[in-house]
């Protein structure tokens, strides 16, 4: 099913603000990396907000998940500030990791692969 308008106004306004959130609470960098919002997707009803998380040159990237959880109260409560004249209800925030990245890398590997490997005398 596609994202309507406002679900797209709203994931826009919420990524917005909570990437100078994460970065007045420190949360941009964590452990000598760096934490970026990828996209954020919102349900229907406007209650739920997905936030997917880039993570880069973080070693343990579970720890730095669970350094953004133990934040997610204060993070919501950040947005509720933000966006309450905007919106009804503050969605439930949920965290998860975009690992979008690491799919584009290992096809990059398999065609730098694929393009590597001599043709095979029986092709011809």
């Amino acid at each position: 099913m596609e994202e309507g308008k406002r679900q797209r106004q709203v994931a826009g306004v919420i990524q917005e603000e909570l990437n100078d959130i994460f970065r007045r609470l420190g949360l941009n960098m964590i452990s000598g990396g760096m934490v970026s919002i990828s996209s954020v997707k919102i349900t229907p009803d406007l209650l739920e907000a997905r936030i997917y998380l880039s993570l880069f040159k973080i070693e343990d990237e579970k720890a730095a998940m669970k350094i953004i959880e133990n934040k997610a109260w204060e993070i919501k409560r950040e947005l509720a500030g933000r966006v309450k004249h905007q919106l009804r209800r503050i969605p439930v925030l949920q965290f998860f990791l975009d690992d979008t990245l690491d799919h584009v890398f290992k096809m990059e590997e398999i065609f730098k692969g694929l393009n590597a490997t001599p043709p095979s005398p029986e092709a011809e």
